[in-house]
């Protein structure tokens, strides 16, 4: 019996065998109060599109709150840097766009401390992934990308272009394709997706690259025009818009949507959120809201996800490194 054992013996039995009851009963009791979830940008984009519904779907099946928080500024690096720097307790998660491989290597080649490394953060589920369009307005005089493209080329920096921020999800498609096609048009950053499209609406800029979930109320009601995708194929939510590699200009960009919470969130933790979420990306009303924005669910689980992460964030590191440093 335990009483026999000499006192240390004691002390260490007592502590193994309260060690695996508190670890099942801390994973039981989660989640025990609401859960923040971060959207590192204003209200309206591609992020907030998605996470709104998600996070409705989750918390029904979660059986508490989840709050969606829009955090912007840095072109989404605010948010999600404070996502990676929380308590790893479940109670903190992000709904971030692929712009999260993108700042750490922006931040090195501006010279500044990366406000975030990818690293801190550990993948739960994608949950879109859409080509960003180019879009113009429904006056505007360029009915193909390629009148596009030459009207660009015959005032070399005379048009505008806005975006969500330095090296974000609606700017390094642009350069690529400005670099691809040899042209020239002036960057006008915002703080998110909303604002860049609101910009080109009250005629501030000339085009922008974002989302189907942004622009496509605006397409469907005549303000806007779609010129090209980023795409490798047809694109659902806008039948008859080619892709660019189709009008000549081979570029590619999926600006994807996908949910992570800090890389040190226990695994019981995490296996409930991978749940969760699945069920969330496979519910009938989640499916509607989001499709019916244009950005219908390609769901990724964790593993399938964390192996598209590594190649992608290769892909748009090299991208960083042929824009350089933006002024």
């Amino acid at each position: 019996m335990i009483k026999h054992l000499p006192p240390l013996a004691i002390a260490l039995a007592m502590g193994v065998c309260g060690a695996v009851p508190a670890t099942a009963l801390a994973a039981d009791a989660w989640p025990a109060h609401a859960i923040t979830m971060v959207v590192p940008f204003p209200p309206g984009g591609v992020a907030d599109t998605v996470a709104r519904p998600v996070a409705q779907a989750m918390q029904r099946e979660l059986k508490e709150t989840v709050i969606v928080e829009n955090k912007a500024g840095a072109g989404g690096g605010i948010g999600m840097s404070q996502v990676a720097k929380a308590k790893p307790d479940g109670y903190t998660i992000l709904m971030a766009l692929s712009s999260i491989a993108i700042l750490p290597e922006a931040d090195r080649i501006t010279g500044r401390e990366p406000l975030y490394q990818l690293e801190q953060l550990k993948p739960i589920a994608r949950f879109t992934a859409d080509p960003t369009v180019l879009v113009v307005r429904a006056d505007a005089p360029w009915k193909t990308v390629k009148e596009f493209v030459e009207a660009m080329k015959a005032k070399p920096g005379a048009y505008t272009f806005s975006s969500s921020g330095n090296y974000g999800t609606m700017h390094v498609p642009m350069e690529m394709l400005k670099a691809n096609a040899n042209f020239k048009m002036l960057h006008v950053p915002y703080t998110g997706a909303a604002p860049a499209v609101l910009a080109l609406l009250s005629g501030q800029v000339d085009a922008v690259s974002t989302g189907p979930a942004s622009v496509l109320q605006f397409i469907k009601a005549g303000k806007v025009r779609a010129l090209a995708h980023w795409g490798s194929g047809p694109l659902a939510a806008l039948p008859g818009v080619p892709s660019l590699k189709e009008a000549g200009y081979p570029v590619e960009f999926a600006q994807w949507s996908g949910m992570f919470v800090p890389a040190a969130t226990p695994e019981p933790i995490v296996a409930r959120l991978r749940a969760a979420a699945k069920i969330a990306a496979n519910d009938p009303a989640v499916k509607e809201t989001i499709s019916g924005a244009g950005s219908p669910i390609l769901y990724m689980d964790t593993p399938e996800f964390q192996t598209y992460i590594n190649g992608d964030a290769k892909k748009l590191k090299e991208a960083v490194q042929a824009i350089g440093k933006v002024r």
